[in-house]
């Protein structure tokens, strides 16, 4: 062959590479178990493709298994996204995927005085992880070089409030405080919290705790999830209480150095009950939040964080549960199931476009095969 028609081949292929369209396709990867009826027991991670406008929408490109009595439960980014940690309900094993290596390796980091292990953040340097514990009623500090336990923080005495069943946390570094939701005891939901404990971020130290109902004690409220809200300035945070359905928000005061909470939503009038996750966009003008008693999301306008405007609930399938948002931030992603209760696992994906603000799609692949999903989120690709 001749070195000019070798020539005229090559630049025959990148022309074809540069004027074919784009191939659509957006990753998601999920935690999933079997539905209780099924007999046989599994888990994993799914890596399915969950653009509408893809040719391969709802295949799984990758299944990654998992113990099968794990109980896989949430999956969290560190900052710069190169791990990717499971956090389990059944064992005290913490696994963390190494993202920079393909295929993915995956280790399990025992964690002894850990529970029942529900959410996790990460420092702003990428240094330090805490991991909650509402089995154990502690929160682990690790470190999150080498994912190694370094402190566990527990009620200064036995039967004290402080940490009670924690669940959600949140992290600021700039004012060095963490926000840790008491929630329920573990299968046993009359046991329920009021309150949310503010710790020192760089020390751990627990520094105070604030109900956050406006019933009588024990009002049982849940507060189960806390976030920070993006570009807030001074920093405000929002509280979903799981039971009593409403949603809080603390405000820090600088001058002070502390919070203030106030109830800033009431789920009761909308007929939805089990309210759950947050999410933000980028900017933070607009905050989602989840129900899974029957199934919606709520958007707010969350352009004053103090006063979040609620604008659309849009009907999902039963157990809404956690969210993904897409890069251009034009589809929300809603996994339906949560803790494969009854009435609540319906086990599809549905697929929200924000712009028309109408459901456009779901994703009945782990359903279909007697699954329930138990957590969303996009490939580090898919997000930036």
């Amino acid at each position: 062959m001749t070195r000019l028609l070798l020539s005229g081949l090559i630049a025959g292929v990148l022309v074809v590479l540069l004027t074919s369209p784009a191939h659509a396709e957006i990753l998601a990867m999920l935690n999933y178990e079997s539905k209780p009826e099924n007999t046989v027991r599994k888990e994993g991670l799914a890596i399915i493709d969950v653009d509408p406008k893809s040719s391969g929408f709802g295949k799984i490109l990758m299944d990654i298994p998992l113990p099968s009595d794990l109980v896989a439960h949430h999956l969290y980014y560190n900052r710069d996204m190169s791990k990717a940690y499971v956090t389990a309900l059944g064992k005290t094993v913490l696994h963390v995927l190494d993202l920079k290596r393909f295929p993915y390796r995956m280790k399990a980091v025992e964690i002894p005085d850990c529970s029942v292990q529900e959410d996790m953040v990460f420092s702003e340097d990428n240094q330090t992880w805490f991991l909650t514990c509402m089995g154990s009623s502690t929160v682990i500090m690790g470190n999150a070089r080498n994912d190694t336990p370094l402190k566990t923080i527990a009620a200064p005495l036995p039967g004290d409030p402080f940490i009670s069943h924690p669940h959600g946390i949140a992290i600021h570094n700039g004012i060095d405080r963490v926000l840790i939701t008491s929630t329920v005891m573990p299968g046993d939901i009359s046991q329920a919290g009021e309150t949310i404990t503010v710790l020192e971020a760089n020390t751990g130290k627990v520094l105070s705790t604030h109900k956050v109902s406006l019933k009588a004690s024990p009002s049982k409220s849940a507060p189960v999830e806390v976030m920070f809200s993006p570009n807030a300035n001074p920093p405000i945070a929002h509280i979903t209480n799981m039971l009593e359905g409403t949603v809080w928000m603390a405000a820090w005061n600088q001058k002070s150095k502390s919070f203030s909470f106030e109830q800033v939503d009431d789920f009761g009038p909308r007929d939805q009950g089990v309210i759950l996750e947050m999410l933000y966009n980028r900017k933070g003008d607009r905050l989602y939040v989840t129900t899974a008693k029957p199934g919606y999301v709520n958007i707010y306008d969350n352009t004053d964080p103090r006063h979040p405007q609620f604008l659309k609930a849009i009907p999902t399938a039963a157990g809404a549960h956690h969210m993904a948002l897409s890069s251009d931030e034009g589809y929300l992603f809603v996994q339906n199931s949560f803790l494969n209760l009854e009435g609540m696992n319906d086990g599809s994906i549905t697929v929200i476009d924000l712009v028309k603000r109408e459901v456009v799609g779901s994703i009945d692949t782990l359903k279909n095969q007697g699954f329930n999903p138990n957590c969303i989120v996009l490939l580090p690709s898919d997000q930036k």
